[in-house]
């Protein structure tokens, strides 16, 4: 490109500008700009002339039409080595406008403000601002298009090093970012209109989803697959995506995905809690008094798996429980905080990955679609953020007692978040055996006896899904469970009933399921 000798600034977001425009000014570059841009260049005494004196058409429409122009266009699109572009533009005097720094009205902010009314969310959308910004990208040889403030000191520096000149390589990466700022906020207009009278349950004809790398990782869940992650642009970040990691190795694809599934299960409990993931299933979860009475519970739920696991805490992580912690080969921990001692703790463990993980929110509007891509499309679902169902009820003779009440709902929490089919024993909120991801029911009962810590005998049964027959049933009574809660809805409830009953079980029926593939 030739020297920069015309700028056009026209920013809703102030942040920098003026500093921009003044370091502009210092390199002998005429600065033009439009309504509130241009009045606050002017109160810093930068020199700035106004759109409508260079295109000699007036601000109209309340300010709709200030920068649709065929002047404004035309200085942007003219190619400079072309000679027709350059006799057109020498005949019709247009002026030539080399740097274009624009963001845009605040779509989204608007859109997400409470009680916000439509007409106001339609005025915020812009057109002239998107319409320069692909003008100056699709001519970036030619024009710089600054977006973002981010941009504004690393602009300037490349200027004064190139006595005002910008390499190729940098006006492609800033046109790079133009068309993804304009896309972004096309897909946000899109998405917006796309639920307007439309019931909160039904799901938009048009999804457009927008990611941003965060990290390149170091192999997918094998080491012969690439992997990276990305996290969702344009939105406030929430979840893994909003975690500093602390220390440690940087994160695999597999760490990740276990991460996920332990931070979804920790949620689900108000008490201090904590929950140890072996491949997005849990070998162990409990509740107690303290963080560390919490993770002793749950480590001695499964000890021989928890090796090579993830621990994930909803407390912040105290040096009491970081000591017992530490003395497991694990591949990372996460919590919402750490103290000082915690991290002096795990410190030692160099290749310890640790993660701060904020809030326990999940993460509002975004947080409500769950993403599975399949060939050729994926598939969407909302959240599993139900726990009962509204016609639980009791089914057998005997009522659950108070502690098999309480053992049950704590079974069925952990239930949601094992791979189907899922069973859970759960005894004095901990879960001491759990059967996950079985081709058979039946069979994830018996391994889920098999591993229970210390033993079966008084436990509690959860189950994601009805038994289709009594034999699940009978070789919990085996174990030694006393009560079990599943969704019922198979065409034999009345044959587990029977079987409960048989046994002097008491049972629950939720009418909700809780599959988890």
């Amino acid at each position: 490109m030739k020297r920069i000798e015309r700028a056009l600034i026209s920013v809703h977001d102030k942040t920098g500008v003026v500093e921009f425009a003044r370091g502009l000014a210092a390199l002998k570059v005429e600065l033009i700009s439009t309504g509130g841009t241009a009045r606050l260049l002017s109160s810093n005494n930068i020199p700035v002339r106004e759109v409508s004196d260079l295109t000699g058409f007036p601000e109209i429409l309340d300010g709709r039409v200030k920068t649709i122009n065929p002047k404004i266009a035309a200085g942007l699109l003219a190619i400079r080595e072309n000679a027709e572009h350059m006799r057109q533009v020498r005949e019709h005097q247009l002026p030539l406008i080399d740097l274009v720094c624009v963001n845009l009205y605040p779509f989204v902010e608007t859109a997400r403000r409470p009680g916000v009314q439509f007409d106001e969310v339609i005025e915020n959308i812009d057109i002239g601002g998107p319409s320069m910004l692909r003008a100056a990208s699709k001519n970036f040889q030619d024009v710089a298009v600054v977006t973002t403030p981010d941009d504004y000191n690393s602009v300037l520096t490349a200027l004064q090093n190139g006595d005002g000149v910008l390499d190729r390589t940098m006006l492609f990466d800033l046109a790079r970012k133009a068309f993804l700022c304009t896309a972004r906020y096309d897909a946000q207009i899109s998405q917006y209109l796309s639920r307007i009278g439309r019931p909160d349950s039904v799901f938009p004809p048009n999804i457009f989803m927008d990611f941003e790398k965060a990290a390149d990782l170091r192999y997918g869940e094998n080491p012969h697959q690439h992997a990276a992650f990305y996290r969702w642009g344009g939105q406030a970040t929430h979840g893994l995506a909003a975690a500093k990691q602390l220390q440690g190795k940087e994160l695999s694809y597999n760490n990740l995905v276990d991460l996920e599934a332990a931070w979804n299960l920790i949620r689900e409990f108000q008490q201090p809690a904590c929950c140890i993931i072996k491949h997005t299933n849990p070998c162990g979860t409990a509740v107690g008094e303290t963080l560390r009475e919490a993770y002793l519970k749950a480590y001695e739920a499964d000890s021989v798996s928890a090796f090579g696991s993830i621990i994930a805490l909803n407390r912040v992580m105290d040096r009491e429980t970081a000591i017992e912690a530490a003395k497991l080969f694990v591949e990372a921990v996460i919590a919402p905080e750490f103290e000082a001692g915690a991290l002096e703790v795990l410190g030692a463990k160099k290749n310890l990955r640790v993660l701060s993980a904020g809030s326990m929110a999940s993460g509002a509007e975004w947080a409500r679609y769950e993403i599975k891509r399949v060939s050729g499309g994926v598939l969407l679902q909302n959240p599993d953020d139900q726990l009962m169902g509204l016609n639980t009820r009791v089914v057998t003779k005997r009522e659950p007692t108070k502690k098999e009440w309480a053992d049950l709902e704590f079974a069925w929490r952990v239930a949601k978040h094992v791979k189907s089919n899922a069973i859970v024993l759960a005894e004095d909120g901990r879960t001491v055996g759990v059967g996950a991801g079985q081709m058979s029911r039946v069979e994830s009962v018996r391994i889920s006896i098999q591993k229970a810590y210390p033993t079966s005998k008084g436990s509690s049964l959860g189950s994601d899904a009805f038994f289709p027959f009594r034999d699940g049933i009978d070789e919990a009574a085996k174990g030694g469970v006393t009560a079990i809660i599943q969704p019922g809805g198979s065409t034999r409830d009345a044959e587990t009933i029977e079987a409960a009953n048989e046994h002097g079980m008491a049972m629950v029926f939720t009418g909700l399921r809780h599959f988890k593939h």
